[in-house]
């Protein structure tokens, strides 16, 4: 990776990184090899996988790399389902190679270490999310270096595979760096979520400049959305979610939200102009951005993180000008910031919202996904893989 994007833009860098298909992405050869590996020690597992760009699932065996010196080998225990799975899975961001298994929020039990590793021993609770391996000297931005190996479909040369593969299996094989303490108050059902959809929203909100008792808008209230309330909320903000789904709003003030919106129309976004001190987006799709921008007061903030077909949103200029809002986006969060949300809701009793489903049903759940018809977070009992 690095001697592709060196001379790029750290923006062009995480477009052109996130198309993540073999031949797309350059792997790193500092992730190919490591000291110490026995290359004859695959780890055999099974999976849930997909063949083709169907988003239809069927039962795979395969292996993963050796247990380096510097790694965690995870029992899985529940992986649950994010938009973004679908998304790359059928091509939305970019061609793949398959067979691939998605899956980047995932709880489960330490069964391995290697010899260097001594933040995690056998049986511990154990949590990893969208990133497995890459800078361990990071601050808290490892999510923006070049050398970042995400969690499934990213080229690695040491995977017997050829490229990283996700959570819905059995076992994964993880840079100790790369991996969570899941705390005993948490349910790792519940801790799963947290790993993508809980680290996405808590890091930008947990950043934004709002006092207790300042509105914050929360558009696109599914897995991430639903998240973006509660930790809205427990930050003491008066939070006005904005949903195009009616049935969802019951739920939604029952998560602490102060006033639920249902969008059949963007005229009624107007309605709310100015009013609102940040607004966070989660929608996965293109929307009209000026008009759910206009709601934010002038010089207030609005952060995008859902991620649309081809990573692309159209913006009128026009429109957003005449709201004046400082426009950015956020990916995922750093290491640090994935510890800290996952110990924030242990503390403070903030879960999410789960289904739990058996590997069987993911294609349908899959569907259920893109139809709205999710409430919040489909868990998968890896049990039943």
């Amino acid at each position: 990776m690095e001697t592709v994007v060196n001379n790029q833009s750290r923006r062009d860098f995480i477009k052109y990184s996130a198309a993540i298909g073999a031949g797309i992405v350059l792997w790193s050869p500092a992730l190919a090899t490591e000291k110490g590996m026995k290359m004859n020690n695959y780890v055999k597992t099974e999976g849930y996988a997909v063949f083709d760009t169907s988003g239809v699932f069927k039962p795979w065996k395969f292996e993963r790399r050796p247990v380096g010196d510097n790694d965690v080998l995870i029992d899985i225990k529940f992986a649950s389902i994010c938009h973004s799975d679908i998304h790359q899975m059928k091509g939305h961001w970019g061609p793949q190679q398959y067979p691939q298994v998605p899956g980047h929020e995932i709880a489960g039990i330490v069964s391995a270490v290697g010899k260097n590793v001594t933040k995690f021993k056998v049986g511990d609770r154990a949590g990893v999310g969208c990133m497995v391996d890459g800078c361990t000297t990071c601050e808290n931005e490892e999510q923006y270096q070049s050398d970042t190996l995400f969690t499934y479909g990213y080229p690695d040369k040491r995977e017997p595979t050829g490229i990283s593969q996700g959570g819905y299996s059995k076992q994964i094989v993880v840079r100790d760096h790369y991996v969570v303490h899941i705390p005993d108050s948490l349910e790792l059902k519940e801790a799963a979520p947290l790993l993508c959809a809980g680290i996405t929203t808590y890091s930008p909100i947990m950043r934004a400049d709002f006092k207790k008792g300042d509105k914050v808008a929360v558009a696109g209230i599914g897995g991430l959305g639903h998240m973006a309330v509660k930790f809205a909320v427990s930050r003491g903000a008066e939070v006005y979610a904005f949903t195009t789904t009616a049935d969802k709003a019951e739920d939604i003030k029952g998560f602490g939200a102060k006033e639920v919106i249902v969008v059949d129309d963007t005229k009624k976004l107007y309605t709310y102009a100015g009013q609102m001190d940040y607004m966070i987006c989660t929608i996965p799709y293109q929307y009209d951005v000026a008009a759910y921008a206009s709601v934010v007061k002038p010089y207030g903030f609005y952060t995008q993180v859902g991620m649309p077909v081809g990573f692309e949103i159209t913006l009128n200029a026009l429109g957003l000008s005449a709201s004046r809002v400082n426009f950015n986006a956020s990916l995922i969060g750093g290491m640090k910031e994935t510890q800290e949300v996952v110990d924030y809701c242990a503390e403070n009793k903030i879960y999410p919202k789960i289904e739990i489903i058996k590997a069987e049903e993911i294609t349908e759940a899959w569907k259920k996904v893109e139809n709205k018809e999710a409430r919040y977070r489909y868990v998968i009992d890896s049990a039943t893989i």
